[in-house]
């Protein structure tokens, strides 16, 4: 396990009701964007809730980000801070919203000429304005943590940066109640890839880190299906959020060598062809374990056995049976897990090599040996 430091600033405030919470969270001298995407916040109670609690704050609001956040619209929300002096913001939403609100929140402090190169060109943020959060879809675990990824065009790049950490998260599994299976199946799939990210490299003794993402792989597999067998289950809906918070909080990835590859693929699927986000992740995930099996042996051998209970057999049945089960729950949630799935086929490939190539996406995975032509071999495998 190599050294590390941790800290996670976020105050969460979980339960049913806790957007109350937000009334004392943001400082009453501050005048408060509400951001919040596609208008469902005002056909599930939580804008009035959201309402209730800021009745005492001078507060507009900005909707329309979209999932996967588009950079021209999330600029509209920059003019409109600077135009009439917003100083605090709000997301209201799942992970695309708050991840559209931090680059709100950095851009708006910009000092160069084209905030797109906080992206692009890794522009340092040397400032943001402070910003909470109220999360209504669990997957991303952007409540608390410090990155963003955002779109433009058919580019979808990321940024990490503490100053855009939210200061506080609201997590009222009651939120989740009006949401799609689609999006329930997604949330899932995105935390459960989240966690493969950060544990399925190779052994670095880091016992904490590696029993604490087995448990949140477990929690996952028990509890994904049940949230689309039993959509009202409450109970359920709160263990879904409280483990696809833990996914992305930084505290397993702590130590620890991680990989996401399939994120960096994945990414350039939504980018080209508009496919979910997590929808991505579980058609290059399966493809990735296969490739790098290798390189990825030892953590492999440990998830098969923890994970699925899988202890007989050579070391290639283990394995193979190991990514067996692991598409078998990807189809359990109804996601793809493989190109043809999505219609794509091996003319599509050329057009996502370009893309990672492009991105400069070419010394990916936890030893940086995953080279452009080690990507396309991936995706050959996904097909």
């Amino acid at each position: 396990m190599d050294k590390f430091t941790y800290q996670n600033p976020t105050r969460i405030h979980f339960g049913e009701g806790q957007i109350a919470a937000i009334t004392n969270d943001i400082p009453q001298d501050k005048k408060v964007l509400v951001i919040y995407g596609g208008g469902s916040i005002k056909k599930n109670g939580v804008y009035e809730q959201v309402e209730a609690a800021l009745s005492e704050h001078n507060w507009g609001e900005f909707a329309g980000v979209e999932p996967n956040p588009q950079y021209d619209t999330l600029m509209k929300a920059v003019k409109k801070i600077k135009d009439e002096g917003f100083d605090y913001l709000l997301a209201v939403g799942g992970g695309s919203v708050v991840d559209g609100t931090k680059f709100i929140a950095a851009a708006a402090a910009y000092q160069g000429e084209d905030p797109w190169n906080i992206l692009a060109q890794q522009h340092p943020v040397e400032s943001a304005l402070p910003l909470g959060c109220v999360l209504t879809l669990p997957a991303t675990g952007s409540e608390s943590n410090m990155g963003a990824v955002v779109s433009r065009g058919k580019d979808k790049l990321a940024f990490m940066t503490p100053k855009v950490q939210p200061l506080f998260a609201v997590l009222d599994p009651t939120t989740t109640l009006s949401l799609s299976p689609r999006q329930v199946a997604n949330g899932v799939v995105d935390a459960y890839v989240h966690v493969m990210e950060q544990y399925l490299t190779f052994p670095a003794n880091a016992k904490v880190q590696d029993r604490f993402a087995e448990g949140l792989l477990l929690n996952l597999i028990e509890e994904g299906p049940k949230a689309l067998a039993t959509p009202d289950d409450i109970d359920v809906r709160a263990n879904i959020m409280w483990t696809a918070t833990q996914a992305l909080n930084g505290l397993i990835g702590v130590g620890v060598p991680q990989d996401w590859t399939t994120h960096m693929i994945g990414h350039e699927l939504t980018g080209n062809y508009g496919i979910d986000h997590a929808r991505t992740l579980s058609i290059v995930l399966p493809a990735v374990m296969r490739e790098r099996r290798e390189d990825k042996e030892g953590k492999l051998l440990q998830y098969a056995e923890r994970v699925f209970g899988i202890t007989e057999g050579s070391t290639d049945e283990r394995i193979e049976q190991a990514i067996s089960h692991t598409i078998a729950f990807f189809k359990q949630m109804e996601v793809p897990t493989s190109l043809s799935d999505i219609e794509l086929g091996t003319a599509d490939i050329d057009t996502l090599v370009t893309s990672l190539e492009r991105h400069g996406m070419k010394a990916l995975g936890e030893r940086g040996n995953i080279t452009i032509s080690d990507s396309r071999a991936i995706l050959e495998a996904a097909l």
